[in-house]
């Protein structure tokens, strides 16, 4: 029997500590046979997720939308398109949900809509309406060109002409995601009852979409260059938006008051929750301001889903972290439908049967909660997509060079059978990778030694060991293949020790002293060094180590 899920205990903080699948319902689980994954498809596999051991799940829009930027283009913000379901679909995944013990949440994507959204059409239809203000309006520049230097994540000017107004509109993202203008009370109310909207139907929180975008510089400031030798995080070096210091088209201070607003709305419903996705130039002290008493429950940034990793640059990213974030509770996740997966992000760290267990065990151990990107629990690389098969219009833009989220996000293989591994009986919308057929769901569910069983294997561990729910944090000394740290104090402290590479390791433990734990499924030892001194840890290839500390450390870093 699975031990009890946090979720389903009364308390309000079960978010912190909690592990959070990720699902993309559209390479989930079609189940009307149309290549499309949808919301009953998500019904039929909960208890997969149960099976996990995880405590909620976030689910990727499935608003209506025209489906230019697959579901982050809005136009309506409390129903469901018809290629996902119903609202009745909906509530039925909600109930049978709870019913296993598993929480809810659902992306919010507040910062723009859809071009097709009747506030949109409204708003641009004349500069005297009810909605004029309602997104982010300007004049051109004496010359015609744009108000400022301001660029679009997808690519190219961050601002569009739009000839009925004769004005240019903000857009971060396709000139298809209009920006609303949160210097409007009016947006900021809809926001809200966005939120109450959803909250009354049972749903247990938010991953709030690029929440530090919400708010612009009202003066429409440009941007200045980076310093030299620095780029923006989270887009890839290819793209010129890594080229400026995002100073004023996003991150402003004005958007605090606005998280605490909607916090006032998350806390008249006890146990529901708020994860904000930052990216930032300085993105863990974004994370600790938006985070403090009062504002978001958490969040997760980019840093460990930009970069090809090293022990040391991940050593050095956690350090980064404790420093800047001395209250912050984050949401740790290496993968997620915009990056390259992280089985081959961080291909050089291990093989990705083991590297990918290991890596879950990783993020479980650090001091946040955890979201897990459907397919990290099987180990799954990133699919290869020919230009002629992309849909993501990102990728499209910046080929080949850059070859978008397509490949994140392929069907779920749930099979060994069938042309689409029982995703679909219909071709699905993304070609099925061949490579993910021998990592079917089903197969390692059976097997004890896949990556499905050696995941939820530590999940299960970390419920014995409050210490690694929500402990306190201290980080170890760097080391060429090793990313050390405690968690927790006194006699609850334990040891937690990585070796992120594919070659044996040993690690000095230093002033520490500790007792083996078993249970989690990893292979790691205890000796004396040579000149008995000391401990080190001795790892595998992609080994961990997990013991009771009965010394303390000298950390690097805490953390309270």
């Amino acid at each position: 029997m699975n031990p009890q899920p946090l979720s389903a205990q009364a308390d309000p903080d079960w978010w912190r500590g909690a592990v959070i699948y990720q699902i993309y319902p559209r390479s989930f689980q079609d189940s009307n046979g149309d290549g499309i994954g949808d919301l009953p498809g998500i019904v039929r596999r909960l208890p997969y997720i149960a099976r996990l051991g995880v405590d909620a799940i976030w689910i990727s829009p499935f608003f209506p939308s025209p489906m230019r930027d697959f579901g982050y283009d809005i136009t309506d913000y409390c129903g469901v398109d018809p290629r996902f379901g119903t609202l009745a679909d909906l509530d039925a995944l909600v109930a049978a949900a709870h019913a296993l013990g598993l929480k809810v949440l659902i992306d919010l994507v507040l910062s723009h809509t859809s071009s097709d959204h009747a506030w949109f059409k409204e708003s641009r239809s004349s500069r005297d309406n009810a909605k004029a203000d309602w997104y982010v309006w300007a004049n051109a520049q004496a010359d015609g060109t744009p108000p400022n230097n301001w660029l679009s994540i997808f690519g190219g000017s961050a601002w569009h002409w739009d000839t009925e107004r004769c004005q240019y509109y903000l857009h971060n993202f396709l000139t298809s995601q209009p920006d609303l203008n949160f210097h409007q009370p009016e947006v900021r109310a809809a926001a809200l009852d966005v939120a109450r909207f959803w909250l009354a139907r049972g749903i247990d929180g938010f991953r709030l979409d690029v929440v530090n975008f919400y708010h612009h510089d009202q003066e429409l400031r440009s941007n200045p260059p980076q310093p030299l030798g620095r780029f923006a995080a989270a887009v890839p070096l290819s793209n010129p938006y890594a080229f400026q210091r995002h100073l004023y088209d996003k991150t402003r201070p004005e958007n605090l008051q606005f998280l605490h607003d909607l916090r006032a709305v998350m806390d008249t419903v006890p146990g529901s929750t708020t994860i904000g996705e930052i990216g930032d130039d300085e993105q863990y002290h974004t994370l600790g301001e938006y985070t403090r008493e009062g504002r978001l429950h958490m969040a997760y940034t980019f840093n460990l889903m930009g970069h090809d990793c090293t022990p040391r640059f991940i050593h050095d990213v956690l350090a980064e972290f404790l420093r800047e974030t001395t209250h912050a509770w984050a949401c740790w996740a290496l993968s997620n439908h915009d990056v390259v997966r992280v089985a081959t992000r961080w291909r050089a760290l291990g093989e990705p049967e083991q590297l990918a267990p290991q890596l879950a065990a990783f993020m479980g151990s650090l001091r946040g909660s955890v979201c897990l990107y459907q397919g990290e629990e099987l180990g799954l690389t990133e699919a290869d997509i020919a230009f002629e098969d992309l849909q993501d219009p990102y990728g499209k833009e910046m080929w080949p060079r850059f070859k978008g989220r397509d490949g994140c996000r392929t069907p779920l293989p749930w099979s060994t059978h069938g042309p689409y591994a029982e995703f679909s009986d219909a071709p699905p919308w993304l070609p099925f990778a061949e490579a993910h057929r021998a990592l079917a769901a089903g197969m390692q569910v059976a097997d004890p030694d896949s990556v499905f069983a050696r995941t939820r294997r530590f999940f299960a561990f970390r419920r014995t060991q409050r210490s690694l729910v929500d402990g306190a944090m201290a980080l170890l000394p760097a080391d060429d293949q090793v990313v050390a740290w405690t968690r927790g104090q006194g006699d609850a402290a334990i040891l937690c020790v990585f070796n992120l590479s594919p070659r044996a390791a040993r690690y000095a433990l230093a002033g520490i002293e500790a007792d083996v734990l078993d249970g989690h499924g990893f292979a790691g030892a205890l000796e004396r060094s040579h000149d008995g001194a000391a401990l080190e840890c001795v790892l595998p290839p992609n080994g961990a180590f997990f013991g009771r500390v009965r010394a303390t450390p000298q950390p690097t870093r805490n953390l309270p």
